[in-house]
């Protein structure tokens, strides 16, 4: 267990000793800034904002809601477009509930975001974290230790799920602390109106961060461990990181392709996203979170499976 973790630490240590992670951190951390001051500008003109600062919110709301009906009355191009927004400001109305002023815990919340990039940098390092030992030659430093090549696997494949884990954690906290910097902080459980699939609620945002950095994290493993199988695989890392960051980004539109088809279902893309069932909205009949996660479950081990006998079998003789 000892050889394990010396393994890992090592793997950790070439991962944060490269200039090109510690790059992807500092452009995470402007752009997180830079939400926060653009959202400074957009926040400050929003009617619910001047509601949660106002002693006269129930008429700041009813006007609200009397202009966005007339702009839809007046252009039929702005037929429904506010009609969530008014639903929203209604259930404020009808249940005398202030809306809250927004502060770093909406912020945290609304840059769930960002963990679409986080799973782009991720898929990034576990692309290429076996494929590089093969580029640069340092495979067979690794492989004459007496380690199994099993072990030298699982540190790779732990080390890319602590760096996804690392980097969803920064982007996370360092959110709260530029949020509570622009916005401040409204006490240590507030709560908003959010639209479910069952209507309008008064919720936790904290709870609704869980949920949904939670659920985002399911996306985040699965794609780093497709990613993992992929450098396995090839023993070129560009083409490993290019066919994982294309399946990454096509994903979506796969599913579309083949939605005619009942087996589409089965697609790995069709599942990861578990927003469906919380919106109450399954992309195909007969999809359910249970099933979702059985076929999650199964590609799981598919792609473990076939990163360890590729791994476990090459032939490293003219490296």
């Amino acid at each position: 267990m000892s050889n394990f973790f010396q393994l890992l630490m090592n793997e950790q240590f070439k991962l944060y000793i490269r200039k090109s992670t510690w790059i992807m951190y500092i452009l995470m951390a402007v752009l997180i800034v830079g939400v926060a001051f653009l959202s400074n500008f957009g926040v400050e003109n929003t009617p619910t904002y001047q509601a949660a600062h106002d002693d006269d919110w129930r008429q700041t709301l009813q006007d609200d809601n009397a202009s966005m009906q007339k702009k839809m009355e007046q252009d039929e191009m702005m037929q429904g477009a506010y009609t969530g927004q008014i639903e929203k400001n209604n259930y404020y109305l009808d249940n005398d509930i202030q809306p809250a002023p927004y502060d770093t815990w909406q912020f945290v919340m609304e840059n769930k975001f960002l963990l679409s990039l986080v799973s782009l940098l991720t898929i990034i390092v576990a692309a290429g974290i076996v494929a590089n030992e093969f580029k640069w030659g340092t495979i067979k430093l690794l492989l004459i230790r007496p380690i199994t090549r099993t072990k030298i696997l699982a540190s790779k494949y732990v080390s890319v799920l602590l760096f996804a884990l690392f980097t969803l954690l920064f982007v996370l906290i360092f959110s709260w602390i530029i949020g509570a910097i622009f916005f401040g902080i409204n006490g240590m459980d507030p709560h908003i109106v959010v639209n479910q699939s069952d209507g309008y609620a008064y919720v936790s945002v904290i709870g609704q961060i869980v949920q949904g950095y939670g659920l985002q994290l399911v996306t985040l493993v699965m794609m780093a461990t497709f990613a993992f199988m992929i450098s396995a695989i090839f023993r070129q890392s560009s083409l490993a990181i290019g066919i994982a960051i294309f399946l990454m980004l096509s994903g979506n539109a796969i599913v579309g392709f083949f939605s005619d088809y009942n087996w589409a279902k089965y697609i790995l893309f069709a599942n990861t996203n578990m927003n469906q069932y919380i919106n109450g909205s399954p992309m195909f009949d007969g999809m359910s979170l249970g099933f979702s996660i059985t076929v999650l479950a199964v590609y799981y081990v598919i792609f473990l499976t076939v990163s360890w006998v590729f791994f476990t079998k090459r032939d490293v003789a003219g490296h």
